[in-house]
């Protein structure tokens, strides 16, 4: 569980964290593997003992899978860090694995190490985050900067300034050549073999390390080594040199659309091909300091941008499955009928079928309407911070949905941290989606089947939902007239209703770099 949260952490890949989700993510799953609901397993084993077994075996061999593949993120950082294997497995970067490297190196020259210090009061400076357009734009091209701010610290070799032996840069200089290695690695190795996954693994071991250690900088009074003006002066160089690769990609007749600390995203005008793409980064990344590495990340037909670090990637055919990136479009929280139709819709949007698009919204309200949604894809995933007693205690000011279905679901007692499904039901009361270790990890589809679902969740609550949480997500890539139309009830026709066969998604410019 923890590789898997700390590969999804880096990659955003997975469709959730249960064992089965990734195990048929992974390619792991026998096509005959065994599911039983948690709540049947012991009636199951009173009848069919071989069946639980089978079940059981197939959790171990899968289990076993996951761990080839994604567990050499923690085994690479036991052979780098002064803790045990199963430590590292969910251990903070920053005082879990750097500051042990710190310590034993001091320990190792038989030096003193300094002791934790505040700060003087100076304010820590945030990074460049730039959203230059939303909306749809097509042939799209991201550069990746490797590692932004680690490599500002060896091109510039800034480092605490209390650490007296330089072991702070030395460390970054070791992980940062590392992670390269080993991202050059898995480009080589094939698609999808264990040698692929396993150098992916660590190099996002590796990447969530050394790019913590500009964070471990900033936390002063929290790590030993702190240093709030060498992390200023990271983040401004930052700035610095962010600002100046956006100015000489748009000098090359790009439109930029987003760039932050992990890369640019820009789109090329009509006509280039890949080569042009590539010329274009090879051309600014050879502006850079020499440690600063831009690379060209990757090509999509097109991007959804909605807010900062936030959009959607359409590939080009034959190029994989469409990606989704922040909390707008994947949040754990999200209804599953939601984010199913975000998918079809987003897809249709990229593609600049807005009939497409509202085919897709009126299918999702029809089935809503007609109770052919199970309860399951209305429901949310929430994390229950009070306890009981916290929770009756402000009841008489705020009554809230997922402690209302645990009470009128009989859960008298539940602990702070727990996480339920909750929906809402006829005439707004609360529903509490109880269960088998399927609906827990959100993937054994056949298994929630057998599961009696009497659907009372309230259809037109959703049906607000379905237009103002998640289609109103479209918006940006929409003239105002075509998304109303997407969303305009089809049971309330009108006499004005706007075609959209000719209509096309639109791109806002909202700043120039």
């Amino acid at each position: 569980m923890d590789a898997v949260r700390r590969h999804d952490f880096s990659a955003r890949d997975l469709p959730g964290h249960g064992l089965k989700a990734v195990a048929r993510h992974f390619g792991l799953a026998k096509r005959d593997r065994e599911y039983i609901p948690g709540a049947h397993v012991y009636q199951t084993y009173l009848s069919d003992p071989e069946r639980v077994r089978r079940y059981a075996a197939d959790d171990v061999h899968e289990a076993a899978g996951v761990a080839r593949l994604l567990g050499g993120a923690a085994f690479t950082l036991s052979q780098m860090a002064p803790r045990r294997y199963e430590r590292l497995a969910d251990a903070g970067a920053a005082t879990g694995v750097l500051d042990p490297l710190m310590v034993r190196a001091y320990l190792r020259a038989k030096a003193a190490l300094p002791g934790h210090e505040g700060g003087d009061g100076t304010l820590h400076q945030g990074a460049a985050l730039y959203l230059f357009a939303s909306g749809v734009a097509t042939r799209i091209v991201k550069a990746d900067v490797a590692s932004l701010y680690p490599s500002l610290m060896r091109q510039y070799r800034i480092g605490p300034k209390r650490d007296r032996l330089g072991v702070f840069l030395a460390v970054v200089d070791r992980l940062v050549e590392r992670r390269l290695a080993a991202k050059a690695g898995a480009r080589e190795a094939a698609p999808g073999s264990t040698a692929r996954y396993q150098l992916e693994a660590v190099s996002a071991a590796i990447k969530l390390v050394v790019n913590s250690a500009y964070g471990y900088l900033g936390a002063v009074g929290l790590t030993r080594f702190a240093d709030v003006h060498a992390a200023n002066e990271i983040t401004k160089r930052g700035r610095e040199l962010l600002s100046f690769m956006c100015k000489e990609l748009a000098a090359r007749g790009v439109q930029l659309l987003e760039a932050d600390t992990d890369g640019v995203y820009f789109a090329v005008p009509e006509g280039f091909a890949e080569a042009d793409e590539r010329r274009v980064v090879a051309e600014v990344a050879a502006l850079l300091p020499p440690l600063v590495d831009l690379q060209f990340e990757g090509r999509y037909a097109a991007m959804l941008s909605h807010e900062p670090k936030n959009y959607a990637l359409g590939p080009y055919p034959g190029g994989g499955a469409l990606v989704l990136r922040g909390v707008a479009f994947r949040s754990s929280r999200s209804e599953p009928f939601g984010e199913e139709f975000l998918r079809q819709a987003i897809a249709r949007l990229l593609e600049g079928d807005l009939p497409g698009v509202r085919a897709a919204y009126v299918a999702t309200l029809r089935a809503l309407r007609g109770r052919q949604v199970p309860t399951f894809d209305v429901c949310s995933r929430v994390r229950l911070t009070k306890t009981p007693e916290q929770y009756l205690g402000t009841r008489g000011q705020r009554v809230e949905l997922p402690y209302e279905a645990m009470l009128a679901n009989g859960r008298e007692h539940w602990g702070a941290g727990e996480r339920a499904y909750v929906y809402r039901r006829a005439q707004g009361r609360a529903g509490l989606w109880v269960d088998d270790d399927a609906a827990a990890d959100a993937d054994a589809v056949d298994a929630l089947s057998t599961r009696a679902d009497l659907r009372d969740y309230d259809v037109e609550h959703y049906v607000r939902q379905l237009q103002t949480s998640f289609a109103s997500r479209l918006a940006r890539g929409l003239e105002p007239e075509d998304f109303e139309a997407i969303v305009a009830d089809p049971d309330r026709p009108s006499l004005f209703q706007r075609q959209l066969a000719a209509s096309r998604p639109i791109l806002s410019v909202l700043q120039e770099p």
